[in-house]
């Protein structure tokens, strides 16, 4: 599935180390968030099992949320090189998010 980060030092981390990562921000209230997050985290482990998946609590971390500007959730940072490539937030598709990736991710792996 997906490792929950908790705090930015090992946010960080996680960017340094690997080479592409998707960050998922969810709040304990948003109902969209936990039906979401379970489809993409599964499908991204079926097409990009060497992608990094982590998620972070906005609530428990608001530093993590604050560093990345985000005010609502659910919201999706997708991360090549430790760069931020992708921002979706709100109303998403799995589908699409996964269509955005693969060219940019293909061409970093090839």
């Amino acid at each position: 599935m997906d490792s929950t980060l908790n705090d930015l030092n090992e946010l960080n981390s996680k960017l340094s180390e690997e080479m592409a990562m998707v960050l998922y921000f969810s709040s304990p209230s948003c109902s969209v968030c936990h039906v979401l997050r379970p489809k993409l985290m599964q499908a991204l482990e079926k097409y990009y099992p060497e992608i990094g998946r982590y998620h972070a609590d906005i609530a428990l971390t608001p530093e993590i949320a604050a560093e990345f500007q985000i005010f609502s959730a659910p919201s999706i940072i997708v991360f090549l090189e430790g760069k931020e490539f992708i921002r979706k937030g709100r109303a998403m598709s799995v589908d699409g998010l996964l269509q955005e990736i693969k060219r940019p991710y293909d061409l970093m792996t090839s």
